[in-house]
């Protein structure tokens, strides 16, 4: 059953990763639930959006793809607990050095992430 849980989280977090990377709202979209909000900081500045606003702003700026960048996002930690699950995730990308702390749960029998705080660090 952990096995299980730990692919379909991986499903979710790779699609997560393809939307930030591609700047794909709608594969970012599949991956939240929708009333998800986003926590962070970024250079020192509170972050503080609800999901449709975030995917507004990942809309409207060039993706990492599209820069040139190379992808080298990655899941550093998955803890599963029951329907539950935390995934910490390193996201360097757009000159940031990210770190996400992803909650998850199943709802309506899928895994989707129901929280996302981050911070960049140097």
């Amino acid at each position: 059953m952990y096995q299980e849980k730990s692919e379909q989280i991986s499903e979710v977090i790779s699609t997560y990763f393809e939307g930030l990377f591609t700047g794909n709202v709608e594969k970012l979209r599949e991956s939240f639930h929708p009333d998800t909000i986003l926590y962070g900081d970024i250079n020192g500045n509170e972050y503080q959006k609800p999901l449709e606003e975030y995917l507004q702003g990942v809309q409207n700026r060039k993706s990492p793809a599209e820069l040139g960048e190379a992808n080298r996002m990655e899941t550093v930690s998955l803890e599963i607990l029951g329907n539950t699950a935390m995934a910490k995730l390193h996201v360097p990308m757009l000159g940031f050095n990210y770190y996400d702390f992803l909650s998850l749960a199943i709802v309506e029998g899928k895994w989707k992430i129901v929280n996302k705080v981050f911070t960049h660090v140097e």
